[in-house]
């Protein structure tokens, strides 16, 4: 079968219309409303100085031209910006960018009507229940990180996913999964300003791995050595390892995969997320389904993922979950229910959930969790008793481990989008826009290319099997072989 081109995979080429470092002046910083981008913006190479004087940016409908300097003083520098921000630089003309991912420090977008004729332009593009794949949103409401790295974010307790293996009954396991679901949406979302995550690009991959807190005495006995042939060459069995990959672009589908190879569990899940505009609110339906898979008790949980709604988009935005999900072990038939709820127009409160746990057979929960997704949820046991059953605002985050952006691969998301994130991070927002328009046009001169010479994407990570996306060299897999 040929193969195109992937993005990024090999080298990183100089866009057309790049402007070198010393001819290239600082573009106006108010952002566009309706016009063409300028000129294009150099993708840094991990061995290239990053400068973010560089203007420009890939029109998405002409061919680039090279954009007239604009005086220097019509903007800080990015290199002052980063001096009163305090970002340490790494080296003649470049910036800690893994700082610029690490500090949770996004503004605050504030009221829209800031912004009104970026507003309008956008929704005159738009009209009620129409599909937004293909609409253009403005850079400044953009979160600094790809969306594959958010859904790394389910696992910001990695504790809570591995103890589930721990666990010697089949009811207690399915709580405790239960307990980890229930835990793994609050950490997405940084603050209740909806800010959107970068459009991951086809080919684009994030890797990253945790610590596990509190290990077991089985995890204290166990030899700590690299998983070699794992998702994370460079994490432990002991460490929880995570990658995602970018499968499709039309549809957007995401996939990833998690385990811990020294409890013999693992996650494997995909997600395509389809946006539709209702007005004066836009929904995300997270389409596809997750499976957590016990090597040690041969079962498996499917799960599937609520929808995310951004409310308010006129105003000041927020972001709520809605929906229904179920969790299922089809060995051991326990299952559950969990909803969560949206706000009513009138009254009601914000991020409601509440779950139900069902014994093999049964109709009635013997466990019920009611509370707020993004803060407490107490458990109801059948037989009357309550207990506190997760509070995020107290459980501590365990920060993952990512590789340094220059110790990346090309199509890695933090380095594929340093240079949106610097222009975010310093609030030039006509660069940031430029750079996210030169990645996304590369995007679609490779499909065109493939297209035309009739080339067919193949991914790196992940097969389509049936109508699911599975790792492909998941645990169980590995393990069978060993053996």
């Amino acid at each position: 079968m040929n193969v195109g081109p992937r993005i990024f995979e090999d080298a990183v080429e100089t866009i057309p219309g790049r402007l070198p470092a010393s001819e290239a002046g600082v573009a106006n910083s108010s952002g566009r409303e309706g016009g063409e981008p300028t000129a294009t913006s150099p993708l840094l190479h991990p061995s290239l100085p990053a400068s973010p004087q560089q203007d420009g940016g890939a029109s998405e409908d002409a061919t680039p031209t090279p954009q007239s300097p604009s005086s220097p003083a019509s903007v800080p520098s990015p290199q002052r910006k980063a001096s009163e921000s305090g970002l340490t630089p790494v080296g003649a003309g470049t910036f800690d960018y893994d700082r610029m991912y690490e500090d949770d420090d996004d503004p605050e977008l504030g009221s829209m009507e800031g912004h009104g004729s970026v507003i309008h332009h956008l929704l005159s593009q738009v009209k009620i229940g129409m599909d937004l794949t293909k609409v253009v949103l403005p850079t400044f409401i953009l979160e600094r990180r790809s969306l594959l790295e958010m859904y790394a974010d389910f696992f910001t307790h990695p504790d809570l996913f591995c103890q589930i293996a721990d666990l010697g009954t089949p009811q207690e396991r399915m709580v405790q999964v239960v307990k980890w679901y229930l835990s793994a949406f609050h950490a997405g979302r940084k603050s209740e300003v909806a800010r959107k995550p970068y459009n991951p690009i086809l080919g684009e991959v994030f890797r990253c791995y945790w610590d596990v807190p509190e290990a077991t005495t089985s995890d204290k006995a166990t030899p700590y050595e690299l998983v070699t042939d794992g998702p994370i060459p460079w994490a432990t069995n002991n460490q929880l390892g995570f990658v995602a990959e970018q499968v499709s672009h039309h549809p957007p589908i995401s996939a990833f995969y998690a385990e811990q190879k020294a409890r013999r569990i693992s996650f494997c899940g995909h997600i395509w997320t389809k946006s539709k505009f209702l007005g004066l609110s836009i929904c995300v339906y997270n389409i596809g389904q997750g499976c957590v898979s016990l090597l040690d008790h041969d079962e498996e949980y499917i799960l599937n993922f609520p929808s995310g709604y951004g409310r308010s988009i006129l105003t000041v935005p927020w972001v709520e979950l809605g929906g229904t999900c179920q969790i299922t072990c089809n060995k051991t038939q326990y299952s559950a229910n969990v909803e969560f709820l949206t706000k009513p127009f009138y009254g009601g409160k914000k991020h409601r959930i509440s779950a139900e746990v069902f014994s093999p057979g049964e109709r009635k929960p013997f466990l019920t969790v009611d509370g707020e997704w993004n803060g407490v949820m107490m458990a109801k046991w059948k037989d009357g008793a309550t207990e506190m059953f997760v509070d995020t605002q107290k459980m501590g985050i365990v920060k993952k481990n990512v590789k340094q952006v220059a110790q990346q691969s090309p199509n890695e998301s933090r380095i594929m989008w340093k240079e949106v994130t610097a222009g975010l991070k310093f609030n030039q927002i006509d660069q940031a826009t430029d750079a996210k328009c030169a990645l996304e046009q590369k995007q679609r001169d490779e499909a065109k290319h493939r297209k035309e010479n009739g080339l067919t994407w193949e991914t790196k990570l992940f097969d389509l099997v049936d109508e699911n996306w599975i790792y492909k060299q998941p645990l169980v897999k590995r393990l069978s072989q060993q053996n």
